[in-house]
């Protein structure tokens, strides 16, 4: 009973309530590890713990919490119920003799198809059993004869045996139709170079400044704000706010942090004692030039900090659903030109995006599909790290967007695709990244169904006379690399693996690359262009080879795959890439899907 009394007094000093049906159940330190990960949960129920001990992905607890308080109002334990179940793993059993072979299930955070092809027999029979839906489905795909029970489905994966050697035509014959999807482009920055001083550098920091405070002033901890001048004029100890940017992090000998944060006023350091273990913990994720609010006690020139407050996404955001069955897919990290191209399971792809390939459901999407996006990263590059050039099957950059442009051809074109460029790209490294230049890639221009944007950039599609559309933000994702390395939380939980860490960093403080050493900055801007100023509905990105889909408070996070296999560079580095996964997600029900070519 003593060990169930620490359990709750650990859980409510960390802001969680605990209730009475979790008493019943063990509460071991694995289930505290979770907990201490998802910031956002702010109840634990049996159902709750359930969750948390079957995901391996973040989920939005808020719009979880919502269900529960309206099924409470409506005194409607079904309704809940229907809606927990979205929120559930999706467990894949592969055939049987795969089982005997991996002798486990295959847990994943999405419904993953596999298209194959077999040289062996004109056709296999494979079934992969559906027991439990995704996080974030809305409506489960199911075959008839299958129980009534929506959390269970079966999907036949059986395809016909394909000649590989067969090419595709057609597709570049196709026309436009006159109801053809709409895409329209936000943001994309136009960099105008000019002789550059320190007040370029500076605007970029006070644009930030002022744009986060604006919004962190609409925090209720934060109403009361003072200015750091005023704080340091203060001669009693009283509760201060102040919002400010992190100029420094340092930590005393016993282990105290010490943030010095600055303002246009002034610049005072925060004390952060490892006493208070939350905010303590929250503080080892600050890193130097993000904008943050801090409640606290003032002493003498310092203030002893009490809570942190990030600028954030609104936590009543609704999940938006489009009016029509359409679908949008993702690809990024194509990697033409490398030795490692995946040829083989690229071709899978563009098979199965005629509709040459799949089951009949398969096929039935793969002709739904209306908008392709590209994050970055099309071709190898020429000079990107050490010895590439032994690991070039095409050795000129203008080669490598010939080969590209040709493969994208064959991509019907009633799919509209949008591509940005990422740091393999032939543009300068700095961001934001222009579109793709046409001396180097003039295949590009010439596609018709083809939007090209720089790196990060706004879009939206599927708007309608009745449907304001989807916002798409989309980024290749270069400043990765340097959270994964800085930020402790994100490091010591996956690390790259977890990309939806990162974007959920991200989102919390409304930027992109908020440490300025994060990522090459193109210092030609009024503003900061790398500040996500419009709430996105999805968030997308690449770079790190490694296909994840989250939720976070209403936005779709995606990172997704490669088709390259692993480089000498990545080997010395440590990454394992996870290639040739497409995320796919249904515009109508927010349904997403993982297809899988090889």
């Amino acid at each position: 009973m003593s060990e169930q009394k620490e359990i709750i007094s650990t859980l409510f000093e960390r802001g969680v309530l605990v209730n009475r049906d979790i008493l019943d159940r063990k509460v071991d330190g694995s289930l505290l590890e979770k907990i201490e990960i998802e910031s956002d949960i702010i109840v634990l129920n049996q159902d709750y713990a359930e969750i948390l001990v079957e995901q391996n992905h973040l989920v939005d607890w808020y719009e979880i919490d919502q269900y529960r308080v309206e099924a409470e109002k409506e005194r409607d334990d079904e309704l809940y119920q229907t809606h927990l179940q979205h929120f559930k793993k999706s467990i894949v059993v592969v055939g049987e003799a795969q089982q005997k072979k991996e002798k486990k299930n295959i847990i994943i955070s999405s419904l993953e198809f596999e298209l194959n092809n077999s040289h062996s027999q004109p056709s296999f029979t494979n079934e992969a059993k559906i027991e439990a839906q995704n996080p974030i489905n809305d409506n489960p795909i199911t075959k008839a004869g299958t129980s009534g029970d929506p959390r269970h489905s079966i999907i036949n994966n059986t395809i016909n045996y394909i000649d590989e050697n067969r090419t595709l035509t057609g597709a570049a014959h196709l026309s436009l139709s006159d109801n053809s999807s709409i895409v329209t482009v936000i943001i994309s920055h136009k960099n105008i170079p000019h002789k550059y001083s320190v007040q370029d550098f500076t605007n970029f920091f006070v644009s930030r400044y002022h744009f986060l405070e604006n919004i962190l002033r609409h925090r209720q901890d934060l109403q009361h704000t003072s200015t750091i001048q005023r704080v340091l004029q203060k001669k009693e100890r009283e509760n201060v706010s102040i919002i400010g940017l992190v100029e420094n992090i340092g930590e005393t000998k016993n282990g105290t942090l010490v943030l010095t944060l600055e303002d246009l006023t002034g610049r005072i350091k925060v004390f952060i004692p490892k006493n208070k273990k939350e905010i303590y913990k929250e503080a080892r994720d600050v890193v130097l030039d993000e904008v943050v609010g801090i409640t606290g006690m003032c002493g003498e020139n310092v203030i002893f900090g009490d809570t942190i407050v990030w600028p954030d996404i609104p936590s009543d955001r609704k999940l938006k659903k489009g009016d029509v069955e359409e679908y949008i897919l993702f690809l990024s990290d194509i990697h033409v030109g490398s030795k490692l191209f995946l040829r083989e399971e690229f071709s899978k792809f563009l098979q199965w995006i005629n509709g040459q390939i799949g089951n009949e459901q398969q096929r039935a999407i793969a002709n739904q599909v209306k908008y392709i996006i590209i994050a970055g990263d099309l071709v190898d590059g020429v000079g990107i790290y050490p010895s590439q050039e032994e690991e070039l099957e095409l050795t000129t950059i203008q080669g490598q967007y010939q080969e590209f442009s040709r493969l994208l051809r064959q991509i019907p074109l009633d799919k509209k695709i949008i591509m940005c460029p990422g740091n393999h790209d032939a543009v300068h490294l700095a961001e934001p990244q222009p579109i793709f230049y046409q001396e180097f890639a003039p295949g590009l221009f010439d596609l018709p169904n083809v939007t090209l944007v720089t790196n990060p950039s706004l879009i939206n599609i599927g708007k309608t006379t009745a449907f304001p559309g989807f916002d798409v933000l989309i980024y290749h994702g270069y400043s990765f690399d340097y959270y994964v390395s800085n930020v402790e939380s994100i490091r010591t939980n996956g690390g790259y693996h977890r990309s939806d860490l990162i974007m959920k960093f991200l989102l919390k403080r409304r930027h992109l690359a908020p440490s300025f050493t994060s990522t090459p900055y193109y210092p030609s801007h009024q503003e900061d262009p790398l500040l996500i100023k419009k709430i996105p509905d999805f968030f997308i990105t690449g770079h790190i080879h490694y296909s994840c889909v989250a939720n976070y408070k209403g936005v779709t996070m995606i990172s997704g795959s490669c088709w390259q296999g692993k480089t000498s560079f990545q080997e010395k580095l440590g990454h394992e890439p996870e290639p040739a996964r497409v995320p796919i997600i249904n515009l109508k029900t927010r349904e997403v899907k993982v297809l899988r070519f090889g």
